[in-house]
């Protein structure tokens, strides 16, 4: 499982022109399933998600995380995160996971956010979705969940 974070002042997904979710203040998470994640790859993710130090503190220091910014997620689904382009000119996404099984732990991945109090707006798995932002710092990190 792969997750590309960024810390955000605001984010917003539409959905046909709808804004269907929306946050002021934390992160922008962007997640890629392949075929062999597991809960244990989101419960990693999760945890590391929510406790990194990325946030300023009042010395303008990164030394503070999610949790204590009170900060949300705006989660995306993202399965382009597993496109290969090493031949040709069209990525290929053999390794991105197949939909149900992609859908499923991306739900897990949201739920696990909600289990350690953390605001969880989302956009529609599957669909053509139109993300803004404001990226903050910038502060742009990939996360895999196989290389721990």
């Amino acid at each position: 499982m792969k997750a590309v974070i960024q810390c955000a002042k605001n984010a917003s997904v539409s959905v046909n022109e709808e804004i269907i979710g929306e946050i002021k203040h934390g992160l922008v998470v962007l997640l890629g399933v392949t075929h062999e994640d597991t809960e244990d790859d989101s419960s990693y993710l999760v945890n590391k998600i929510v406790n990194l130090r990325i946030f300023e503190d009042e010395n303008e220091k990164m030394n503070l995380s999610l949790k204590d910014v009170d900060g949300s997620v705006l989660s995306i689904s993202q399965f382009t995160l597993y496109g290969d382009t090493r031949k040709g000119r069209r990525p290929n996404f053999l390794q991105a996971a197949k939909p149900d099984h992609a859908n499923n732990m991306y739900q897990r991945f949201n739920e696990l956010l909600l289990q350690q109090n953390i605001t969880v707006e989302t956009g529609e798995f599957g669909a053509m979705m139109d993300v803004q932002f404001t990226n903050v710092g910038p502060v742009t990190l990939v996360l895999d969940s196989k290389e721990k």
